[in-house]
């Protein structure tokens, strides 16, 4: 992976993941190199000049999307406020949950994303799914080929730390429309605007969330509901593969990152093994799943695992994982595939150091992993037909 600051994982994972949902370098290392010395201490040192900077950047390119836009450039604007965007809720992730200026910070991110919709990609829009007494914030990415009729579409669910933001920037909902396949990108309980706006937090038994989505999508007359899929990244390896054990109108899964333990990773992390995503790693955790005691929630995370549960999935199951992934290990991914064996349709694949995509959910060659996906998801709404969601595709196919 590349590593603007030696040493420093967490902060080169930001960078990287900038970087690969359309950073350019020369913005990128204007803004970073500032930070080089600071970043020698420690990861959690220092977030708060990782954030001034970054919004020194931002506040340049909207500058000049203001000028573009006066000048009828609309779609420029609209794209350099796409990458203002991308570095500003990189920026934001790197914030501890009590930074003072995290929600200012965040709601910018909103505002711009919103603009970036109005100027450049009236294909996305906001939208909010019904979720018990309240809703979940969303964007959906309707795909070109809606125009002739109802199309598939994919659902996507955040990791620990990420935003439905993080995942319009990364390219992935575009990947998909391009194949004909709308994208329902879902700030999920424990995540993005749920935590930030509404204080919700992530909950074990994530099949609510994806019932809610589904509920969502019957009602437009744009989506197939046959072809509805879910994928989830990081900690959305977890989420997504628990979901579609239990909603049964799924008519696929991707485990972006195969998070089949989570609770046994807390424990290793207890004891300083393996990396971590973000800094003020524990502070974050307990805001992300609602509670305040470290040790209480280390038991009660023990629980976040998919043992006995992947059994139960019925449909076409993707598991997809680096072989240098530090956070997540590798057993992980073929534990997830093992146990799935009700899956009329699963394949394990491995992203290698050799090709790239071997760090966590692929971010060091993030958009090598996010076609990959795009095209087996494609592939199988294709095979199966509006009429068939669910039934076998054909052999899965383990890969290495």
């Amino acid at each position: 992976m590349f590593e603007y600051f030696p040493g420093n994982y967490v902060w080169n994972l930001s960078v990287v993941a900038t970087l690969n949902s359309g950073g350019l370098i020369d913005e990128v290392d204007r803004a970073c190199r500032p930070l080089r010395e600071v970043a020698t201490t420690n990861e959690d040192v220092g977030t708060e000049d990782f954030l001034a900077v970054w919004t020194r950047l931002v506040d340049q390119l909207v500058a000049q999307a203001d000028e573009m836009e006066a000048a009828g450039r609309h779609r420029s604007a609209g794209r350099t406020c796409a990458r203002a965007v991308n570095y500003l809720v990189h920026a934001e992730r790197m914030q501890s949950a009590g930074s003072p200026d995290r929600l200012q910070t965040y709601r910018r991110c909103l505002e711009i994303m919103e603009r970036t919709f109005r100027l450049a990609d009236p294909t996305t829009t906001r939208v909010e799914v019904p979720y018990e007494d309240t809703t979940l914030p969303a964007y959906f990415t309707r795909a070109p080929a809606t125009a002739a009729g109802p199309a598939p579409a994919m659902i996507m669910f955040n990791g620990l730390d990420s935003t439905k933001e993080h995942m319009y920037v990364s390219g992935h909902g575009a990947e998909l429309a391009a194949r004909g396949i709308s994208t329902l990108m879902v700030d999920t309980p424990g995540s993005g605007e749920a935590l930030r706006l509404q204080g919700l937090t992530a909950r074990i038994d994530t099949e609510a969330w994806a019932a809610a989505c589904v509920d969502y999508l019957e009602t437009r007359e744009d989506v197939d509901a046959s072809r509805i899929g879910l994928v989830g990244w990081s900690l959305g390896g977890y989420y997504a593969p628990r979901a579609a054990a239990f909603e049964k109108r799924l008519a696929l899964v991707v485990a972006w990152g195969a998070n089949h333990d989570w609770g046994a990773v807390q424990r290793r992390r207890l004891e300083r093994e393996g990396e971590r995503p973000v800094p003020h790693y524990w502070e974050h955790v307990l805001w992300v799943w609602g509670h305040d005691d470290l040790g209480t929630f280390a038991d009660f995370a023990d629980d976040v695992h998919l043992d006995g549960v992947v059994e139960r999935i019925t449909v076409p199951f993707l598991v997809v994982h680096g072989e240098n992934d530090r956070q997540i290990p590798l057993a992980y991914a073929h534990r997830s595939y093992d146990q799935a064996v009700n899956s009329p349709d699963r394949e394990l694949r491995i992203f290698t150091r050799e090709e790239g995509g071997a760090e966590h959910i692929g971010l060091d060659h993030f958009p090598h992993v996010s076609t990959y996906i795009a095209d087996w998801v494609a592939a199988r709404f294709a095979l199966e037909g509006p009429g068939a969601a669910g039934e076998p595709a054909g052999a899965g196919a383990r890969a290495h």
